[in-house]
């Protein structure tokens, strides 16, 4: 229409020069439009022949309206004009009005306008480069000069390649300009050139997204139809391909989209023509990376169809739509491998694309599946290698795999099993290490190695990585290098992970190390290196089977390792490790002259030890050699050689006082590290040879030793900060040596005493001395931290061996004396540095000040904590001599104000023994200073919640913590007096409880010290015992809490608590396991300990029996709670994981309580039965109802009362309490008279044998079938008349009910666990009730505690003839099938097997004749026909329809099936997010119009005549059948509101009314689903015309 009105309009103006002026000022939006239209008109028509001034002179107005108003309005010059939609408007006319003018006016004005473009874009661009742009497009048809278009060519590759915010006019110089200029056959190859990095201008390549941006719009040249030879051919081009297979896996969809574009053109270019050709291979054996051949058309366009859907398949993202498609997969590998030369025929980088698209995916199922399917694929395959392989594996491979989530279990896994993922990482890196050659074998593993150290990887991936390697079957390929890299693993990646996790993984690094490393590379000195930075308290360790396979390894390969430069093996009599730990001691205790100062920095403690870790192993390397040669009588003359050199050092150090400072400090630290690692859990000492022949050893230099530390901590040879490290070490020696004499001769002890006495006296001497100067100075203050230490670690002694019986020396009375009255938290004043002559050292030192001033407090309080333990009543001892003479309370008033400051002054991780000295003071005063108690607690607490979010100090202060506020005595006199302190201590018991909410392991603590404490308390008084059970009542909160303690995991933790099971399940396998100390820290810990508690307690006690009422109560008024908090809640959600917890509990109590007690609690078990309860739960009530009338049937009368409410109270229950006579012989067990309550049974079970229901008919079916079985074994007469009934019924539910569901439902029902296995007297125990019943009612596997974590769990052991342990075999073994769950299905380990699907779900995307996304500002209709969308002719109106959720869907169903247009109310529908959310884009490809309900009728009246049938979907007099109904080509479809249809006085526009036929009784379908079965209809009758009249 638009052109007939401009022609008509030309026809009839004689001027068109005149017209073009006229419509051009001013400018608007609609003249711009009509400007645009007149000019391509003119461009099309061209002036009347002869009349050259007329043409003359519409050139000139043509340049006129180029240059003074189109480039203008492109520049943004009439940005005022109106809103963005009409500057728009306005752009979009001025674009193609300068198109058609320099149609008219030729090269001159293409010329004139790529120059100025040109000289912007020179100029810097900016905001015009858009605009530039612009003009270059519109003149670059007609440009004639070479070098011009060549400066075109350039500035568009430039603008490609630049960084930053000129992203929108580089996609115009991509999708506008470079297609432009592709009919310039110069400009082509230029541009081919620059797009693949070949030349253009110099620079690289622009980025994958915009080059394949480009090369689409340039697909009809460079993909052309024509003959061969006529321009570049992307086929033939190596770097084209590599473009695309980039594009493929980019993140960016629209990117992606675009390379399956160019692949599909070049596809479907290839197979039209049949071609022959070939791309030039990269070199080596590699393939072509595309090629074809006319002889194999059909298999060629079958493997690139596969791909292609894989491909678009993955888009979707969805796991249920891909993984059908993935058994495609291995078709492709079957079309891309020759069997005959067994080599690649089809480039492997293309599998590799399919992957890492898969890897790279928001899916994490879907990168699982990818994964899997890879390793499975290349271990059952085993294709020929490519190195292109050898590089994905290293990259994107183990990208992928650092995500912890990919390794859980699968849902049918038990816990504790290896993760699939594990399992086949393991089969994969051996598979492919054999395959690879020998050759290649090293640069790959040192590249993975080395991979794992180049990110910071979580503790679960780093682990399955480490134990695939570690099960590589061996072979000698790694050198030096790949010794370092698996150090580095250890050292740099394993920083923050799980104790446990990082054990394990370096157990596996360490094996991985002994089987791949070819010892003829690697020296002992960098196997020793390796060895040290593995954690003797993690993984390797004298006790455990990892160092006896090291000693082992090491035995074997002792000659052959490579001769390390530093050292000279002469003596080739001995072996080399020998050798070597012979030289290593030597060079240990030489002291180079430059550093034998006194003032000397302490050695690291790295030398030390790993001399001491290689002399052990080169001991048990000596006694495994001889073990093999049969040696009985083994003389140690190795290991005598390793420890003569220290041994004649630590002679010397009492009576040589002048050994090098560093030669004293190096040797004791040697002796330390050695009886460190020697006094560690090892195996037992009398047979370990090694151990006693080195304590014996040790013990001839006790003496000299012994007088070397007295000397150096008396006297002031320890005077700078540095000193204070030695302090430390000779302190540390001292327990161990009194260790060693303990345990290898007591004729030393003399020795140790006299040692103790004289330091004890010495240090109290110079603690007491006053300073006369008021500056003090450095030297003094050192020796007051030294003496405060001394006494520190002579307290610990005494404390930790009291068999020495070191407190009957004399030194101990004036010690108590001194601490006493000592005055605490004194702080030492900072020194002056200025008199000290060893400045370097004091500014290196290792602790500053404050550190000091630290512990020489805490030190203080460590004495006085010894003091307090020990002698309780050192008050009373020493009150004459006291100037203060105080009370007991005043002077523990005034040590628990002391310590309340301690607390204030000292950090965090310096207050254990702060907390262990108020443990005992808080008792004595919670009665006459409560106040200063309760702000002993919370500044207490104040500091453990502070440390909550530290890993390394936070578990021993919170145990120090909980021993103190947990304690027996302050529990007891706290409750006694139920005033402040006991809300306190409750308050603190809550806040313990949150806390463990988010941090595992900390209710554990406390559960534990106080079961412990109030079943097995420390003093042997029979008043304790019943005092410390008193604890039990007053706080059973804990107890109560702990029953039904647990989150809901997420799912990293979850997977944490896998792999930590997988690890346990190892065993002595994993050395871990051996080493690593258990903390108990699961939750489910705390749980085992509350229960174990309860199991421990004992009926007949009183106060036992009292408290497990109170605590059975408790858990009821708890189970209502939450019941009343939900009345309906989920499976597995946390309240039935409580409710669950509270009946398990119940269960456990039940058997310890008597009859007066069930009498009146057994009506509120009933109760809770009458709730809507989740299947465990019901199985645990019914139960409990089964057992308690089997113990006291006199109850059953409570049972029949629960049959007698009304049926809307029982409609949720009835099944339970059918259930609970299903097993009525187990009741009637104990009862003498059977008859009148089967009777009764009889009577109440057959009125709901006939109820509406189907499953309480199934139930009480179940019920009656065993209760007539009852009855006829007893051949009760009564029951004659009815047996005719009930046999009848009995017969028509076991023979009657049909073959379908209901038949299949009866069966399950008998067969299930309860009515059929499970037997509630014999089926009771510990495992039936955590694990076997939870598993089998499928409850979450979080929730099933296996019995090996009551074994586990140590800390409260359950008695020796405990019972009920374990379910019976026949239970244990069955399998969860609820009778009314349905058939599950296939086994879809059958179907992942087959290796082709017969169907697939495919999306459908349009390619054909298409340029994706080139003009970003296309019109609907032209994008539509662009992407091969059909005509269709039908419009949707939805005017009338306000919901956003409908006219999402409708706008999606529209768009799908080709509707021309959507009409909406309002299109501010298209911003409401559920809109977006239900049409998925839809709206971007669909035509929206507005029209609002107002204007209905017009809109109707219009489309009437245009031709169109209005058709209304409404149920009408006159109404169509939607199945007999022909739809005309010209359709539009009105629907109806939701609520209200369509208006009547909308019925009488309509053309014809179709309804749609229904069967149900509901009347109406949802507007959406109506319109959509009406849009197929007509879709369907469209497509079924076009096939005919083809």
């Amino acid at each position: 229409m638009e052109v007939v009105l401009a022609d008509a309009l030309l026809s009839r103006c004689g001027d068109p020069c005149a017209l073009l002026r006229a419509v051009c000022a001013p400018l608007s939006a609609e003249r711009a439009e009509a400007l645009r239209l007149l000019l391509q008109r003119l461009a099309a028509g061209g002036p009347p022949p002869g009349e050259a001034e007329a043409e003359e002179a519409l050139r000139r107005v043509a340049w006129e309206v180029a240059l003074e108003r189109c480039r203008p309005l492109l520049r943004g010059g009439e940005a005022a004009a109106g809103v963005c939609g009409e500057r728009l408007r306005l752009a979009r006319a001025a674009r193609g009005a300068l198109r058609h003018c320099v149609q008219l006016c030729g090269a001159p004005l293409a010329a004139r306008l790529a120059r100025d473009a040109l000289a912007e874009l020179a100029a810097g661009g900016g905001a015009g480069a858009e605009a530039a742009v612009e003009a270059l497009a519109a003149a670059a048809p007609r440009l004639e000069e070479p070098a011009l278009v060549a400066r075109c060519v350039a500035a568009a590759l430039a603008l490609l390649r630049e960084e930053g915010e000129g992203e929108a006019a580089a996609a115009l110089a991509a999708g506008r300009l470079l297609p432009a200029l592709g009919g310039n056959a110069a400009a082509l190859r230029r541009a081919w050139e620059g797009l693949l990095g070949g030349g253009g201008g110099g620079g690289g390549p622009p980025r994958a997204g915009r080059a394949l941006l480009a090369l689409s719009a340039l697909s009809d040249a460079v993909l052309p139809r024509g003959p061969p030879g006529s321009g570049p051919d992307a086929r033939l081009c190596p770097r084209f391909w590599r473009l695309v297979q980039e594009g493929l896996t980019e993140r960016d969809g629209l990117c992606r989209k675009r390379a399956r574009y160019l692949l599909k053109r070049a596809l479907d270019l290839s197979g039209g023509q049949r071609a022959e050709l070939r791309c030039p291979a990269g070199g080596g054996d590699e393939p072509s990376l595309f090629w074809w051949s006319a002889e194999k058309n059909e298999k060629l366009m079958q493997f690139w169809e596969t791909y292609i859907l894989i491909m678009e398949t993955l888009e979707g993202n969805q796991i249920h739509v891909i993984k059908p498609v993935l058994p495609k997969l291995n078709s492709l590998y079957e079309h891309a491998i020759s069997g005959e030369k067994g080599c690649w025929l089809f480039h492997p980088s293309w599998h590799m694309c399919i992957y890492k698209r898969m890897f790279e995916s928001e899916n994490k199922t879907l990168t699982k599946e990818g994964i899997l399917h890879f390793l499975e694929l290349y271990e059952t395959k085993h294709l020929p290698n490519s190195l292109g392989f050898s590089e994905f594996v290293i990259g994107p491979l183990m990208d992928a795999l650092s995500e912890s989530s990919l390794y859980s279990r699968t849902p049918g896994q038990l816990m504790g099993a290896c993760p699939p993922l594990g399992m086949r990482l393991q089969k994969f890196l051996a598979t492919y290490i054999m395959l690879l050659p020998e050759e290649e074998k090293g640069s790959f593993l040192l590249k993975f190695i080395q991979k794992m150290t180049s990110r910071h990887w979580c503790a679960v991936p780093i682990l399955f990585l480490s134990m695939a390697l570690a099960y590589i079957p061996a072979c000698k390929v790694l050198g030096t290098e790949g010794l370092h890299a698996l150090r580095d693993v250890l050292q740099c990646t394993m920083i923050t992970h799980q104790i446990l996790l990082r054990g394990a993984a370096q157990c596996y690094l360490l094996q991985t190390a002994m089987r791949l490393t070819d010892v003829e590379k690697v020296s002992l000195p960098e196997v020793s290196s390796f060895l040290l930075s593995l954690r003797p308290e993690e993984s390797l360790r004298r006790d455990t089977m990892l160092w006896m396979e090291l000693c082992s390894w090491l035995q074997v390969n002792d000659r052959c390792f490579r001769k390390s430069t530093t050292s000279d093996f002469e003596h080739q009599e001995t072996t080399s490790l020998c050798q070597y730990v012979r030289s290593l001691v030597g060079e240990y205790l030489k002291t180079p002259a430059s550093e034998t100062g006194e003032n000397c920095l302490m050695p690291d403690w790295f030398e030390a030890k790993l001399v001491a870790t290689m002399i052990l192993l080169a001991a048990d390397v000596e006694q495994m050699r001889n073990k093999h040669s049969g040696k009985s009588n083994i003389e140690w003359i190795e290991l005598e050689t390793f420890l003569n050199p220290l041994l004649d050092v630590l002679m010397k150090l009492g009576s040589n006082a002048y050994i090098p400072t560093l030669k004293t400090d190096k040797s004791l630290q040697l002796l330390l590290k050695l009886l460190q690692t020697c006094s560690l859990k090892c195996s037992n000492t009398q047979d370990d040879g090694v151990l006693f022949f080195i304590w014996k050893s040790l013990m001839m230099p006790v003496e000299s030793i012994l007088e070397f530390v007295l000397r150096r901590l008396t006297t002031n040879e320890l005077s700078t900060v540095g000193d204070l490290d030695r302090c430390d070490l000779y302190l540390d020696l001292i327990p161990e040596i009194v260790n060693l004499c303990l345990q290898v001769s007591w004729k030393k002890v003399p020795s140790i005493k006299n040692f103790i006495l004289s330091l004890t006296n010495a240090s109290i001497r110079n603690l007491q001395e006053r300073n006369s100067e008021e500056e003090p100075k450095l030297k003094e203050q050192i020796k007051k931290v030294a003496s405060m230490a001394s006494l520190t670690a002579v307290c610990e002694i005494m404390h930790r061996k009291p068999e020495a019986h070191l407190e009957s020396l004399p030194s101990v009375d004036a010690l108590k004396r001194f601490i006493s009255f000592f005055e605490f938290n004194e702080v030492l004043k900072k020194p002056s540095y200025i008199e000290e002559k060893s400045s370097l050292c004091e500014e290196t030192a290792s602790q500053g000040w404050g550190k000091i001033v630290a512990r020489y407090v805490r030190d203080q309080w460590i004495c006085l904590r010894f003091i307090l333990n020990s002698f309780p009543t050192l008050a009373q001892e020493y009150e004459e001599t006291s100037e203060m003479s105080l009370s007991t309370d005043e002077r523990s008033r005034k040590f628990l104000q002391s310590a309340l400051e301690a607390l204030t002054i000292l950090p965090s991780d310096q207050v254990l023994p702060v907390f262990d000295c108020m443990k005992v003071l808080v008792p004595k005063l919670l009665d006459s200073s409560e106040s200063l108690c309760i702000e002993a607690f919370d500044l207490a607490w104040k500091i453990i919640s502070s440390l909550s979010n530290t890993q390394l100090i936070f578990w021993s202060n919170l145990k120090a913590f909980v021993r103190f506020i947990f304690d027996t005595e302050v529990l007891a006199v706290a409750a006694s007096a139920k005033g402040q302190a006991y809300a306190k201590i409750k308050e603190i018991i809550f806040k313990l409880i949150d806390m463990s909410a988010t941090k595992t392991g900390v209710f554990n603590v406390v559960l534990s010290h106080c079961c412990r404490s109030w079943i097995f308390p420390t003093i042997d008084e029979r008043s304790a015992l019943a005092n410390a059970f008193l604890n039990a009542g007053n706080y059973c909160e804990l107890i109560t809490e702990a029953c039904v303690f647990g989150t809901v995991f997420r799912r990293d933790q979850r997977l944490i608590q896998d792999v930590h099971a997988f690890i346990e399940n190892l065993g002595e396998k994993c050395a871990a396991n051996v080493v690593t100390e258990s903390t108990n820290r699961d939750d489910h810990y705390v749980r085992v300990c509350a229960i174990k508690f309860l199991c421990l307690l004992d009926g007949s006690n009183i106060l036992h029996k009292t408290f497990m009422e109170d605590i059975f109560i408790k858990l009821l008024d708890k189970d209502k709670l939450v019941s009343r908090s939900r009345t309906r809640y989920y499976a597995n959600s946390l309240q039935h994981r409580i409710k669950n917890r509270v009946w398990q509990t119940l269960l456990v109590l039940l058997p310890k309580l008597d009859q007066n007690f069930l009498c009146g609690t057994l009506d509120k078990v009933f109760q809770a039965g009458f709730g809507n309860n989740q299947a465990s739960v019901k199985y645990f009530i019914e139960w409990i109802v089964i057992l308690s009338l089997h113990k006291y049937p006199q109850f059953l009368n409570k049972l029949w009362d629960c049959f007698c409410y009304d049926e809307e109270k029982l409609k949720t229950s009835i099944c339970t309490f059918l259930s609970v006579l299903s097993h009525f012989d187990i009741i009637l067990q104990n009862t003498s008279e059977k008859k009148p309550a089967l009777k009764k049974a009889l009577i109440v079970v057959l009125q709901w044998c006939f109820n509406h229901n189907f499953s309480v008919r199934l139930y009480a079916l179940v019920a009656l079938k065993k209760i007539w079985g009852m009855c006829r074994l007893l051949h009760v007469e009564e029951f004659d008349t009815l047996t005719p009934v009930i046999e009848s019924s009995l017969q028509q539910v076991e023979n009657m009910h049909g073959t379908g569901n209901a038949r299949r439902n009866w069966q399950r029902i008998q067969d299930h666990f309860f009515f059929a296995t499970f037997h509630p007297l014999e089926d009771y125990s510990l495992e039936t009730i955590f694990y076997t019943l939870p598993r089998l009612s499928e409850l979450a596997e979080d929730e099933w505690i296996s019995l090996s974590k009551f074994d586990r769990f140590t800390d409260v052991p359950l008695p020796p003839a405990f019972q009920w342990y374990h379910s019976r075999m026949e239970l244990r073994d069955l399998k969860p099938s609820d009778w009314s769950q349905q058939d599950m299905g296939s086994n879809s380990a059958e179907t992942d097997s087959q290796t082709e699907w017969t169907d697939v779900q495919k999306k459908i995307i349009p390619w054909k004749n298409s340029t994706p996304s080139l003009d970003l500002e296309m019109m609907f209709q032209d994008r539509a026909a662009k992407l091969g969308k059909s005509n269709s002719r039908l419009i949707v109106v939805a005017s009338l329809i306000d919901k956003p959720t409908n006219l999402g869907g409708l706008c999606r169903t529209s768009e799908i099936f080709g509707a021309s247009a959507l009409v909406v109310g309002s299109l501010h529908y298209i911003q409401d997010k559920q809109f977006q959310h239900l049409s998925v884009s839809a709206e971007q490809w669909l035509p929206l119009v507005e029209v609002k309900p107002s204007q209905l009728v017009d809109y109707l009246q219009q489309k009437k005549m245009e031709g169109y049938t209005i058709i209304g979907v409404e149920q009408t007099a006159k109404s169509f059948d939607l199945t007999e109904y022909c739809f005309p080509e010209k359709s539009l479809l009105l629907l109806g509101n939701e609520h209200e249809g369509i208006p009547a006085n909308l019925i009488h526009h309509l053309d014809v009314c179709v309804e749609i036929p229904q069967q149900g009784i509901i009347r109406s379908l949802n507007v959406h689903v109506s319109g959509a079965l009406l849009i197929w209809e007509y879709t369907r009758q469209q497509v079924i015309k076009q096939k005919q009249q083809k």
